[in-house]
């Protein structure tokens, strides 16, 4: 009983002194509930012969045969593939960036030069995916572009380079990574801003120049931030861009630019087969949720960092 009392005290002078916090939360709470949470009951859809017309509940039920025509199918190899390839490229390339940018942003003295680079880096984010996807278009079409104009001088020949497979994971990934790259070095650099300077005069003192201040300070003091952030990119490592992606791929590049999240737009929204993209979805949710406890795991055995 007095364990009661003292909870509902506890709650009472919660919300007194925090209860506006806790009501600016409610519309966000509403809107979670309502476009993320309740969707998730059209999930049902992977394990039905889906009609549009007779809806979820006159649809006949299937059970896995739309998992295993997924994963039978002549698309699964080369989609599974590919998206794997393109994630893991963009941990190895996309990730480190905005640390190392971080990095060198924090180092320069000058807030003003400073606080350019910060912006200049920071406002890529904020341009839509279709007009990036059309920047490049430009940038690299064989008649007009300023990337095959250079190259006509210097070899004599013009390259279209969307139209070859071989170019694709290149030109996402260095695309990806200058949109992305600012924005994301923003929590990197907030990370920083919270070591204690008396860590770096001791290590000064100590004889550290700057390589040893950073590997023996700064990164230490970012450690937990890294790997929370690690352990969310993994979770997400075959959600690539699609939307990049779809602007961007054609038939002919299909070989390396064909991903899940393309071939489930492709079959649900051209095609019409609502099941298996529904399948597709939960297959690809279901190899996120591996990663993410996985790496959780991990990093929970190694470190005193982890999610949960």
């Amino acid at each position: 009983m007095r364990q009661q009392k003292s909870l509902i005290a506890g709650v009472r002078s919660t919300l007194r002194y925090d209860g506006a916090l806790y009501l600016m939360l409610v519309p966000f709470i509403i809107w979670y509930l309502m476009f993320v949470y309740r969707p998730m009951g059209g999930l049902v859809i992977a394990f039905q012969d889906y009609n549009l017309f007779e809806g979820i509940g006159g649809s006949q039920w299937v059970g896995l045969k739309n998992f295993k025509e997924f994963i039978g199918g002549p698309y699964f190899a080369r989609t599974f593939k590919n998206t794997a390839v393109i994630g893991i490229l963009t941990m190895l390339f996309c990730y480190p960036a905005p640390i190392i940018l971080a990095l060198l942003i924090n180092e320069i003295k000058n807030s003003k030069i400073k606080s350019v680079i910060q912006t200049s880096t920071f406002i890529p984010f904020f341009v839509s995916a279709v007009v990036v996807a059309g920047i490049v278009t430009n940038m690299l079409s064989p008649s007009t572009g300023i990337v095959n104009a250079i190259l006509e001088k210097l070899t004599g020949e013009r390259i279209y380079f969307l139209s070859e497979a071989k170019y694709f994971r290149p030109i996402y990934i260095m695309m990806t990574m200058w949109q992305n790259c600012g924005y994301n070095a923003i929590l990197y650099l907030s990370a920083l801003s919270a070591i204690d300077p008396q860590l770096y005069e001791a290590c000064i003192i100590d004889g550290g120049g700057k390589m040893r201040q950073i590997l023996h300070v700064t990164l230490p003091g970012i450690l937990p931030t890294i790997t929370i952030t690690l352990i969310t990119s993994l979770g997400g490592i075959l959600s690539v861009g699609y939307e990049t992606i779809i602007l961007l791929y054609q038939p002919s590049t299909y070989e390396t630019a064909d991903v899940l999240s393309t071939y489930m737009y492709r079959t649900g929204i051209q095609e019409g087969n609502y099941g298996i993209a529904s399948a597709v979805t939960i297959f690809n949710s279901i190899i996120s949720l591996v990663f993410v406890t996985g790496a959780n795991y991990i990093s929970r055995k190694v470190s005193e960092t982890s999610l949960w």
